[in-house]
Formats: structure tokens, sequence, C-alpha cells
């Protein structure tokens, strides 16, 4: 039971961390440059240029499912309980879910890299497709977008079966490498905007279904440990959302910017009569609200002289 549901939800996170990745900042190039309007303004076939992109991402999925099937045989030299799987498992997708809504400020550290787009200018079109396409296959090459992508990790290593784990990354690569035919259309400037404007709009609607996927799977999770845990987790789910919902009117009603609403002046006589100093500073003062805070904008005097 817990075996099944582990791998069920490894695949839908796997899926969920694939999709959304296509949001990433390398994602969203790719989606502008591997097009038929780019491709055919650099005297290439995208049909050609997309079927080396796919093939190229598989292959990074496999690359990556290397490595997955690796951790996942490590795992099971160690044999841990299903308890203590179902555990780690549950507390791994509490965790990214935590980080994707960035509840407290929390996530996990990604790092900010894109595919070299000067391959475009000095290469043939099955090389910077197959090159890109194996950089956002395997994961951890490119723009890292959610924390699902180190759930995927977590969870195929938890499986302790290295062809479920290697099945992952392939599964990763495939869905990552078929995100290229998003732009299959975009034949003209008016459609690679009218495109993006689409795409862009759909950005948080994307980032929900991930964090849905990651709620969804600790709670399952924690129900084959003990109800008692699927409670407390969906108590917390309940109270991050609320939080959430409310943090907006309370940054309203709260509000406290500090703003510049004077020049404070002070004046140091050194000598009586002969030497003297000034040194001008703005004070800040707390406003009520926004609106207030636009109205503020005042400068006044205030001399202070100190002996």
């Amino acid at each position: 039971m817990t075996t099944t549901l582990l791998v069920g939800s490894a695949a839908l996170v796997t899926t969920a961390a694939a999709v959304r990745s296509t949001w990433s900042p390398c994602g969203i190039s790719m989606l502008a440059t591997v097009t038929p309007l780019a491709e055919s303004g650099r005297g290439h076939r995208y049909r050609s240029t997309a079927r080396w992109f796919v093939a190229g991402a598989v292959a990074g999925g496999a690359t990556l499912g290397l490595a997955l099937a690796m951790a996942a045989l490590a795992v099971r030299a160690a044999g841990p309980s299903p308890a203590v799987v179902a555990a780690l498992a549950c507390a791994g997708c509490a965790f990214a879910a935590a980080s994707d809504r960035r509840l407290g400020g929390f996530t996990l550290p990604v790092h900010h890299r894109q595919v070299n787009e000067r391959w475009l200018d000095q290469f043939r079109s099955w090389v910077y497709g197959a090159g890109f396409g194996w950089q956002i296959g395997s994961g951890f090459a490119t723009y890292i977008k959610t924390a699902a992508v180190y759930l995927m990790v977590v969870l195929a290593a938890l499986t302790a079966s290295p062809w479920v784990a290697l099945a992952l990354g392939l599964l990763f690569g495939l869905v990552r490498g078929l995100a290229v035919l998003l732009g299959r259309r975009i034949t003209s400037p008016a459609a690679l905007a009218a495109f993006h404007r689409r795409f862009t709009a759909l950005d948080p609607v994307a980032l929900w279904v991930v964090v849905a996927v990651e709620t969804a799977s600790a709670l399952a999770l924690g129900l084959a440990l003990s109800p008692w845990v699927a409670l407390a987790v969906l108590v917390a789910v309940l109270v991050a959302a609320l939080a959430a919902a409310l943090a907006p009117v309370a940054q309203r009603l709260m509000s406290t910017a500090l703003t510049r609403t004077g020049t404070t002046r002070t004046t140091t006589r050194v000598s009586p009569g002969r030497s003297w100093s000034r040194k001008s500073a703005p004070y800040l003062a707390p406003t009520r609200s926004a609106k207030a805070r636009s109205s503020s904008d005042v400068t006044s005097a205030v001399p202070r002289i100190s002996r």
C-alpha cells in the first residue's frame, strides 16, 4: 500500500514539476527561440529542431534517471521501514509546498542559470536543439522554478527501486521536452506576443496546481502513517491558506511604511562667535495608509542647537 502510494505520488510530483518548470525563465526563452517564426528566420525547419529538442530532453531525463536510480539503490541498501519512508516522504511534500508558497519567507535554494543562446548562431539546429533539450531535461542544469524538482528526487530515492527512479527521470525529461510543442503555431510576431500574454497569465494557476499536488501527496502519505498525522497536515494547510488569504488585508490595514516627512537641521557652535557647522538629515515617520503616504511629502525645517 505504502509503495503504491509512494510511486503514484512520485509520478504526480514529477509531472507537476516538469510542467511548472516550463514557466521558468529558461522555459519561457525556449518558447520564444524555438518556434516556427524564429526557426524560419534562421533558415531552419521548426519540426526538425523540435524533434531534436525532445530527443535531447529525453536523454537529459535519462541522465537524471540514472542519478535517481543510484540514490534509490542507496536507500534500498539502508533498508528503512515503511513507516520511516512514509514519514520522510510526507515531510518532504510538506516542505516543498511551504517553499513554493514561500510561507514565512521560507524557500529552498535555487540556482539561476539559462542555456547559452549564442549556440543559436554558432551551431546547427540539431546541435542546439539537442543541447538545449538535454540541459532542460536533466532538471538541474538550468533555472529551478519549483521545489517539486527537489521533491521528485526525494520521492524517487525513497521508492528504493532503480527502475522506478529511472522511469521518473525519463518522465520528467519527456514532459519538459514536449513543452516546446506549445509554440508550434507561433508563425508571426503578433502570434508570439499573444501566446506569451496568455502563457504569463497562467503562471499563478500553474503555481497553485503544483502546490495542490504537493499538499495532496503530503495528506495521502500522512494518512498512510496515521489519521492523526493526516489531520495535522490538513490543519496546517488550512492555517497556511487562511494566512495567505488574510495577508493582503492585514497589509492594507496595518501599513506603517516609513516616509520622509521633514528635515532635521542640527547646528553646532564650536566656539561662541567663531565657528559654526550645520548638518541636515531627513527624518522618517510612519504613515497610517498608502493614501496618507502620498499626501505627506512635506518638508519642514526644525532647527536644533547644541552647544
